[in-house]
């Protein structure tokens, strides 16, 4: 029995071309989701950071309340104890 040396044959079937074709066209749509998702969470972030700029304005003023309020209360406190004192 002759052997025969070890050769590729020039011939590709139909359906490697086929596969291919099918691989290409779904990496292509993959990278285009991926896109649509990436410039989607470049929107979002956005978004969110203008809202947490407001969200931290907001708290900046709210802390300013609060201080004035504690300020008021020690105040009261003060002339609470003033007016006890001269009670007694």
């Amino acid at each position: 029995m002759e052997t025969e040396p070890w050769h590729l044959s020039k011939s590709v079937p139909l359906s490697i071309i086929f596969a291919v074709v099918v691989q290409t066209g779904t990496l292509i749509w993959f990278i285009a989701g991926l896109d649509a998702s990436v410039s989607q969470n470049a929107r979002d972030l956005t978004r969110h950071e203008n809202r947490l700029e407001m969200l931290e304005a907001s708290v900046q003023a709210q802390a300013l309340s609060i201080a004035r309020m504690d300020t008021n209360i020690q105040y009261i406190r003060d002339i609470l104890e003033r007016s006890e004192r001269q009670q007694q």
